[in-house]
C-alpha cells in the first residue's frame, strides 16, 4: 500500500470514529444504564409524586376555581398492612376541607375525576395557573408528606374539576 493510500485510509478511519463519537455524545446514547437521567424521571405528568413510609401520593396537583379557591387532584394509596389516616392537608399554610381520612391497604383515596371517592378544597388560596404551591399532607402514623404541586387552570381535561 502506498503512503498516499495509507494516509487516506487513516484519515477515513479517524473521520468515521470522530463522527461516531459525536453521534453518540450528541444524541445522549452514552447516558444509558441504571443511572440514566431519563430512567430516573419521577414526574411523568403535571402531577407530583411522594412517598412517606407505606403511603404513596401520585399525580398530585391543584386546579384553580373561579372563586379563588383550588381543588386537589391526585391519588393517595397505603401499600402497607397497617391502616393509616389523613389528618390534614394544607396548601401554602391554608388548611383544606377534605372528605376522606381512612387509608386502608391498597384502597386508593382518589381526589377528583370519574373514580373520585374524596374531595379537598383550599378556600382563598388565590393561586394562578402555572404557580407551584407547597402542599403538606399529615397522617396518623406516617411522617408528614411535603410536595411542591403545580397549579392548573380549570380548562381542558380539568374543566369539570371542582364546583
Amino acid at each position: 500500500m502506498s503512503k498516499k493510500n495509507l494516509k487516506s485510509a487513516i484519515s477515513a478511519y479517524f473521520g468515521g470514529f470522530l463522527a461516531l463519537g459525536l453521534a453518540i455524545g450528541l444524541t445522549g446514547c452514552s447516558n444509558t444504564g441504571p443511572d440514566a437521567p431519563t430512567r430516573n424521571t419521577k414526574q411523568v405528568t403535571d402531577g407530583v409524586e411522594a412517598i412517606s413510609g407505606d403511603i404513596k401520593a401520585v399525580n398530585v396537583l391543584l386546579v384553580t376555581q373561579e372563586d379563588g379557591s383550588a381543588v386537589l387532584v391526585g391519588t393517595i394509596v397505603n401499600v402497607g398492612e397497617q391502616p393509616d389516616a389523613i389528618l390534614g392537608i394544607s396548601a401554602n399554610g391554608i388548611s383544606s376541607d377534605f372528605s376522606a381520612s381512612e387509608l386502608l391497604q391498597n384502597q386508593p383515596v382518589i381526589f377528583e375525576g370519574d373514580s373520585a371517592n374524596a374531595t379537598a378544597m383550599f378556600v382563598g388560596l388565590n393561586a394562578k395557573a402555572s404557580d407551584r404551591i407547597d402542599l403538606e399532607i399529615t397522617y396518623a402514623t406516617a411522617a408528614p408528606m411535603k410536595l411542591n404541586a403545580l397549579v392548573r387552570a380549570k380548562t381542558d381535561i380539568y374543566a369539570n374539576v371542582g364546583n
